[in-house]
């Protein structure tokens, strides 16, 4: 990955904390709300549904867009995740991240194999 294409390190700790992000492909949709990990200093996230109308497959067909944490609102690419090993790493992410009894639900529901093919990562736009 070029260096420029990295986040700074404050923004990457913002995500980290962040509970909920929101993500907007191109610049006419509102934001959707969606759980944000951070595995080795990279941003990743991960569709609960693919929908054909969904955010997901909207950066699939337009890799640029925003994401906005808290004040932050980042330009950036969408880049699919084709790595089984750190698709894995997002799994496991998302289980230490939410690790709430209301949360499980959802992060066993992530680890599933057809939801792990949507995992995305964040890059610099």
């Amino acid at each position: 990955m070029p260096k420029d294409a990295t986040f700074a390190d404050a923004v990457v700790e913002a995500l980290r904390s962040a509970k909920i992000l929101g993500v907007r492909a191109g610049t006419e949709h509102g934001y959707t709300g969606v759980w944000v990990v951070v595995v080795d200093g990279r941003v990743f996230v991960r569709s609960w549904n693919d929908k054909p109308t969904g955010w997901f497959r909207a950066f699939r067909k337009q890799a640029e867009g925003t994401i906005q944490a808290g004040s932050l609102e980042i330009p950036v690419r969408a880049k699919l995740v084709r790595s089984a090993r750190l698709r894995d790493a997002v799994t496991a992410a998302l289980g230490e991240k939410y690790p709430t009894k209301g949360s499980r639900k959802w992060v066993e529901g992530f680890a599933e194999p057809a939801r792990a093919l949507t995992t995305l990562e964040f890059i610099l736009g």
